[in-house]
């Protein structure tokens, strides 16, 4: 998978993609990353990206002339202008957003399938409004806060699309256990030593016994999921077994809660 990052700011990505899993993904060859800077896009001696916005207000608006020629020169034959008509895009090309879609599991998962994203990087107050209409094909936040720019959002995605592609991690099986995988908050861990200072390991990862230990575990991201993101619950893959658990564990929260109000 190819990922062409559009940013003012290429030198942010140095650090963070130089280690552990992205590095190592690039390394084997399952994604490839370029950078590029707008602001040789710019038209002009100056080569200016942003400008003050219409009708006033505080802060610059970055323009769209730089924005749209670096997609159209990064995609050459494929270039924005070719799906102007509708259609599906033939290479996403995602504007890093707080008003975008939330970047959740399922989202990483769908972006995971394509074979090349663009990822624009917004700064300032953000960019000219006509990148959003006419140029890019997706819009993603995430999380409902505002950073000081789209690098940082552009990092995470990166990091949560390709840990999900096939070979990147070394226990093929993990990205389907982790938190949000099923719609559930994944298990705790534990490792060795078996106690720690009085404090011991839930004897059902000793037993060695291998159906107690996928329902121990199975209970455990139902009652995370239940005391920290109930929430989730709702969109959640639930058995009978799973909501007859739920169930106990909502009637032992209210009978702790009734001990605490005597």
């Amino acid at each position: 998978m190819h990922f062409d990052i559009l940013t003012l700011f290429p030198a942010m990505f140095q650090g963070p993609f130089d280690e552990s899993i992205v590095r190592r993904a690039v390394e084997a060859g399952r994604i490839s990353i370029a950078l590029h800077n707008i602001r040789d896009y710019a038209p002009g001696r100056h080569h200016v990206t942003d400008d003050t916005p219409y009708g006033g207000g505080g802060g610059m608006v970055m323009k769209p002339e730089p924005i749209f020629n670096a997609v159209e020169a990064i995609l050459d034959d494929e270039a924005p202008s070719r799906w102007a008509g509708g259609g599906e895009p033939p290479v996403p090309v995602v504007l890093l957003s707080p008003q975008g879609r939330l970047l959740t599991h399922r989202t990483a998962r769908e972006l995971s399938r394509r074979a090349r994203l663009v990822l624009i990087c917004g700064r300032y107050e953000g960019v000219d409004e006509r990148v959003r209409q006419y140029l890019c094909t997706d819009e993603i936040s995430v999380g409902d806060y505002v950073l000081s720019g789209g690098e940082l959002a552009a990092m995470v995605v990166v990091d949560a699309v390709t840990r999900l592609l096939p070979g990147v991690l070394g226990d093929p099986s993990a990205p389907f256990e982790d938190s949000h995988a099923d719609g559930l908050l994944e298990y705790p861990h534990y490792t060795r030593p078996a106690e720690y200072r009085g404090y011991k390991v839930p004897a059902a990862l000793l037993s060695g016994h291998h159906a107690e230990l996928t329902r121990w575990r199975r209970q455990a991201s139902l009652r995370r999921t239940f005391l920290r993101r109930p929430d989730l619950l709702a969109r959640a893959r639930l058995s009978e077994a799973d909501r007859a658990f739920l169930c106990q564990i909502e009637q032992e929260q209210q009978i702790g809660e009734g001990a605490q109000e005597t």
